[in-house]
């Protein structure tokens, strides 16, 4: 999946999370969050996308950008 990560991060300040409760919650690197987060990574797994959307409380259309077909 193709994150979108300004998204992400917008909503996760939203929220008064941290990366390092995000860390803590996903059980993801929080390097790796940040990296995300940054557009550093541009393809993510989809389970790694999932836990992100699920510890935000969000779908996981809100943290991505739709895939081209």
């Amino acid at each position: 999946m193709r994150p979108n990560g300004p998204a992400q991060r917008a909503i996760r300040k939203a929220q008064n999370k941290s990366l390092r409760l995000l860390e803590r919650i996903t059980g993801l690197d929080r390097g790796y969050l940040s990296r995300i987060e940054t557009g550093q990574i541009r393809h993510v797994a989809d389970t790694s996308v999932q836990k992100i959307a699920d510890a935000l409380g969000v779908p996981t259309e809100a943290i991505t950008h739709k895939e081209k077909t």
